[in-house]
């Protein structure tokens, strides 16, 4: 759980649960958060939507680096830059 920040997860379960699955700490708590004020159900109907990373250029996964405040992202391979965009 992010140090100091504890008390502003809503669903602290599921936030444990997609810290073990891997998912970073920004993105769990983002997600944890979400189900909480607007159901699970909900938030779940959201994903699939956005096109696979692996079917994408190596371009367009900069510029989704870039898009997410990454750093080091223009030296990267391409499974490196997926692999980066998936864990930040």
């Amino acid at each position: 759980m992010p140090k100091g920040r504890g008390s502003n997860l809503k669903d602290r379960e599921l936030y444990e649960e997609l810290r073990e699955e891997g998912a970073s700490k920004e993105k769990a708590a983002r997600i944890s958060n979400a189900a909480a004020s607007q159901g699970r159900k909900t938030v779940g109907r959201r994903g699939a939507k956005a096109e696979n990373y692996d079917d994408r250029t190596v371009p367009e996964l900069r510029k989704r680096a870039k898009e997410l405040g990454l750093k080091g992202y223009s030296g990267k391979k391409k499974s490196e830059l997926v692999a980066m965009i998936r864990n930040h």
